[in-house]
Protein backbone atom coordinates (compact mmCIF):
# COMPACT_ATOMS: atom_id res chain seq x y z
CA UNK A 1 0.00 0.00 0.00
CA UNK A 2 1.32 3.26 -0.84
CA UNK A 3 -0.73 6.56 0.22
CA UNK A 4 -0.78 10.03 -1.12
CA UNK A 5 -2.58 13.60 -1.41
CA UNK A 6 -6.02 13.05 -4.17
CA UNK A 7 -5.83 17.21 -3.55
CA UNK A 8 -7.44 19.78 -0.98
CA UNK A 9 -10.69 20.84 0.22
CA UNK A 10 -11.83 23.63 -0.02
CA UNK A 11 -10.88 24.84 3.10
CA UNK A 12 -7.33 23.70 2.37
CA UNK A 13 -6.79 20.20 4.15
CA UNK A 14 -5.24 17.41 1.94
CA UNK A 15 -7.54 14.54 1.11
CA UNK A 16 -5.74 11.44 1.83
CA UNK A 17 -5.48 8.45 -1.43
CA UNK A 18 -4.16 5.30 -0.90
CA UNK A 19 -2.79 3.13 -3.59
CA UNK A 20 -3.16 -0.60 -4.26
CA UNK A 21 -1.84 -3.10 -7.01
CA UNK A 22 1.06 -2.23 -9.69
CA UNK A 23 -0.77 -3.52 -12.68
CA UNK A 24 -4.65 -4.49 -14.11
CA UNK A 25 -7.38 -2.63 -14.93
CA UNK A 26 -7.79 0.96 -13.01
CA UNK A 27 -10.05 1.51 -10.38
CA UNK A 28 -11.29 4.07 -8.21
CA UNK A 29 -13.33 3.48 -5.16
CA UNK A 30 -14.08 7.17 -3.18
CA UNK A 31 -16.31 7.98 -0.18
CA UNK A 32 -17.21 10.61 1.73
CA UNK A 33 -18.68 12.79 -1.19
CA UNK A 34 -21.62 14.20 0.85
CA UNK A 35 -20.23 14.94 4.45
CA UNK A 36 -23.56 13.71 6.20
CA UNK A 37 -23.55 10.30 4.83
CA UNK A 38 -21.29 8.61 7.02
CA UNK A 39 -22.61 4.67 6.34
CA UNK A 40 -20.10 5.51 2.64
CA UNK A 41 -17.35 6.28 4.80
CA UNK A 42 -17.81 3.51 7.06
CA UNK A 43 -17.49 1.45 3.77
CA UNK A 44 -14.94 3.30 1.92
CA UNK A 45 -12.71 3.07 5.50
CA UNK A 46 -13.42 -0.81 5.55
CA UNK A 47 -11.93 -1.66 2.47
CA UNK A 48 -8.82 -0.09 3.57
CA UNK A 49 -8.75 -1.61 6.38
CA UNK A 50 -9.30 -5.33 4.64
CA UNK A 51 -6.92 -3.90 1.53
CA UNK A 52 -4.01 -2.83 3.72
CA UNK A 53 -4.30 -6.45 5.01
CA UNK A 54 -4.04 -8.08 2.20
CA UNK A 55 -4.89 -6.80 -1.86
CA UNK A 56 -4.44 -10.72 -3.81
CA UNK A 57 -5.90 -8.72 -7.32
CA UNK A 58 -4.22 -8.06 -10.02
CA UNK A 59 -5.78 -4.49 -10.26
CA UNK A 60 -4.65 -0.84 -9.93
CA UNK A 61 -6.87 0.71 -7.46
CA UNK A 62 -7.00 3.89 -5.61
CA UNK A 63 -9.00 4.32 -2.25
CA UNK A 64 -10.53 8.20 -1.32
CA UNK A 65 -11.89 7.60 1.84
CA UNK A 66 -13.37 10.76 2.42
CA UNK A 67 -13.64 13.47 -0.69
CA UNK A 68 -15.60 15.91 1.44
CA UNK A 69 -13.25 16.31 4.03
CA UNK A 70 -14.91 19.37 5.18
CA UNK A 71 -18.40 18.08 5.19
CA UNK A 72 -17.39 15.29 7.08
CA UNK A 73 -15.92 17.12 10.08
CA UNK A 74 -19.28 18.85 10.51
CA UNK A 75 -21.45 16.26 9.30
CA UNK A 76 -22.90 18.20 6.52
CA UNK A 77 -23.76 17.41 3.18
CA UNK A 78 -21.94 20.22 1.22
CA UNK A 79 -18.05 21.52 1.03
CA UNK A 80 -16.46 24.37 3.15
CA UNK A 81 -18.07 26.64 0.35
CA UNK A 82 -21.37 25.21 0.94
CA UNK A 83 -21.59 23.67 -2.45
CA UNK A 84 -22.94 19.80 -3.33
CA UNK A 85 -20.08 18.51 -4.80
CA UNK A 86 -21.66 16.30 -6.78
CA UNK A 87 -23.72 18.51 -8.42
CA UNK A 88 -20.25 20.79 -9.19
CA UNK A 89 -18.46 18.43 -11.56
CA UNK A 90 -18.53 19.92 -15.21
CA UNK A 91 -21.00 18.35 -16.95
CA UNK A 92 -22.92 19.54 -20.20
CA UNK A 93 -25.82 19.31 -18.46
CA UNK A 94 -24.65 21.10 -15.52
CA UNK A 95 -26.75 24.37 -14.48
CA UNK A 96 -26.29 26.71 -11.75
CA UNK A 97 -30.08 26.41 -10.96
CA UNK A 98 -31.27 24.06 -7.96
CA UNK A 99 -34.48 23.61 -5.99
CA UNK A 100 -32.96 23.30 -2.49
CA UNK A 101 -30.05 24.80 -0.86
CA UNK A 102 -28.79 21.26 -0.37
CA UNK A 103 -27.96 21.03 -4.03
CA UNK A 104 -26.53 24.06 -4.35
CA UNK A 105 -23.92 23.72 -7.70
CA UNK A 106 -21.33 26.20 -7.22
CA UNK A 107 -21.14 29.66 -8.72
CA UNK A 108 -19.78 27.86 -12.27
CA UNK A 109 -18.89 23.97 -12.76
CA UNK A 110 -16.07 22.87 -11.73
CA UNK A 111 -15.77 25.63 -9.05
CA UNK A 112 -14.65 23.86 -6.51
CA UNK A 113 -10.93 22.35 -5.56
CA UNK A 114 -12.58 18.87 -5.09
CA UNK A 115 -14.55 18.28 -8.07
CA UNK A 116 -11.15 19.58 -9.28
CA UNK A 117 -9.01 16.83 -7.88
CA UNK A 118 -11.79 14.26 -9.34
CA UNK A 119 -11.60 15.70 -12.98
CA UNK A 120 -7.65 16.30 -12.95
CA UNK A 121 -7.34 12.80 -11.81
CA UNK A 122 -9.14 11.24 -14.53
CA UNK A 123 -7.33 13.00 -16.92
CA UNK A 124 -3.79 11.91 -16.13
CA UNK A 125 -4.96 7.96 -14.80
CA UNK A 126 -6.71 5.09 -17.09
CA UNK A 127 -9.78 4.56 -14.75
CA UNK A 128 -11.51 1.72 -15.68
CA UNK A 129 -14.29 1.48 -13.43
CA UNK A 130 -15.45 3.57 -10.74
CA UNK A 131 -17.31 3.03 -7.09
CA UNK A 132 -19.01 6.14 -5.47
CA UNK A 133 -20.04 5.20 -2.36
CA UNK A 134 -23.18 7.24 -0.87
CA UNK A 135 -25.76 6.71 1.63
CA UNK A 136 -29.57 6.78 1.11
CA UNK A 137 -31.89 4.75 -0.23
CA UNK A 138 -30.73 0.95 -0.62
CA UNK A 139 -29.63 1.46 -4.84
CA UNK A 140 -27.08 0.75 -6.98
CA UNK A 141 -27.03 3.23 -9.91
CA UNK A 142 -25.24 2.38 -12.90
CA UNK A 143 -23.65 4.73 -15.45
CA UNK A 144 -22.08 2.95 -18.13
CA UNK A 145 -20.83 -0.68 -18.73
CA UNK A 146 -20.99 -2.05 -14.94
CA UNK A 147 -24.03 -4.12 -14.98
CA UNK A 148 -22.01 -7.20 -14.56
CA UNK A 149 -20.12 -5.81 -11.45
CA UNK A 150 -23.72 -4.67 -9.79
CA UNK A 151 -25.43 -7.79 -10.50
CA UNK A 152 -22.88 -9.53 -8.00
CA UNK A 153 -23.40 -6.60 -5.31
CA UNK A 154 -27.28 -7.34 -5.96
CA UNK A 155 -26.64 -11.59 -5.35
CA UNK A 156 -25.40 -10.20 -1.61
CA UNK A 157 -27.15 -6.97 -1.12
CA UNK A 158 -30.81 -7.69 -2.68
CA UNK A 159 -30.19 -4.31 -3.84
CA UNK A 160 -32.34 -2.73 -6.81
CA UNK A 161 -30.38 -1.99 -10.25
CA UNK A 162 -31.11 1.26 -12.09
CA UNK A 163 -29.53 3.37 -14.37
CA UNK A 164 -31.29 6.45 -13.06
CA UNK A 165 -31.97 7.25 -9.46
CA UNK A 166 -35.01 8.94 -10.11
CA UNK A 167 -34.60 12.55 -10.65
CA UNK A 168 -32.17 15.04 -12.03
CA UNK A 169 -28.46 15.09 -11.20
CA UNK A 170 -27.02 17.47 -13.16
CA UNK A 171 -23.10 17.80 -12.54
CA UNK A 172 -22.44 14.38 -10.51
CA UNK A 173 -19.69 11.87 -10.88
CA UNK A 174 -22.13 9.02 -12.81
CA UNK A 175 -22.39 11.73 -16.01
CA UNK A 176 -19.55 12.97 -15.62
CA UNK A 177 -17.71 9.86 -16.04
CA UNK A 178 -20.14 7.28 -16.58
CA UNK A 179 -21.98 9.19 -19.46
CA UNK A 180 -19.80 11.56 -20.92
CA UNK A 181 -16.09 9.65 -20.65
CA UNK A 182 -17.22 6.18 -20.92
CA UNK A 183 -15.66 5.15 -17.71
CA UNK A 184 -18.19 2.89 -15.78
CA UNK A 185 -19.28 4.21 -12.86
CA UNK A 186 -21.56 2.63 -9.71
CA UNK A 187 -23.01 4.84 -7.32
CA UNK A 188 -23.51 2.70 -4.27
CA UNK A 189 -26.21 3.88 -2.20
CA UNK A 190 -26.48 2.18 1.16
CA UNK A 191 -29.20 2.11 3.34
CA UNK A 192 -29.10 4.98 5.47
CA UNK A 193 -28.89 4.50 9.27
CA UNK A 194 -26.92 0.71 8.73
CA UNK A 195 -24.55 -0.04 11.50
CA UNK A 196 -20.98 -0.48 11.20
CA UNK A 197 -21.38 -4.14 11.55
CA UNK A 198 -23.64 -4.75 8.68
CA UNK A 199 -21.71 -2.66 6.29
CA UNK A 200 -18.47 -4.06 6.95
CA UNK A 201 -20.11 -7.71 6.57
CA UNK A 202 -22.04 -7.05 3.66
CA UNK A 203 -21.52 -4.35 1.73
CA UNK A 204 -17.61 -4.49 1.91
CA UNK A 205 -18.08 -8.06 0.77
CA UNK A 206 -19.89 -6.76 -2.18
CA UNK A 207 -17.72 -4.75 -4.00
CA UNK A 208 -14.79 -6.89 -2.82
CA UNK A 209 -16.74 -9.82 -5.21
CA UNK A 210 -17.39 -7.04 -7.92
CA UNK A 211 -13.71 -6.35 -7.45
CA UNK A 212 -13.02 -9.56 -9.01
CA UNK A 213 -15.00 -9.36 -11.81
CA UNK A 214 -13.54 -6.10 -13.12
CA UNK A 215 -10.50 -8.01 -12.22
CA UNK A 216 -11.98 -11.10 -14.56
CA UNK A 217 -12.86 -9.06 -16.77
CA UNK A 218 -9.63 -6.96 -17.44
CA UNK A 219 -11.05 -3.92 -18.85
Amino acid sequence: MKSGIFGYTANGLPIPVYNFGSRGPGVLIVGGVHGNEPEGIACAHGLLNLFAKSFPYVLRLDLVPILNLDGALKGERRNGNGVDLNRNLPTNDWTAKFDQEKYFPGVSANSEPESQAVVNYLKINKITFIVSLHSWYPLLNINGACQDEAEVIKKITHYEIKESIGYPTPGCLGTYAGLERDIPTLTYEIERGLGTKEILSTHCKAIVESLKVCERRGR
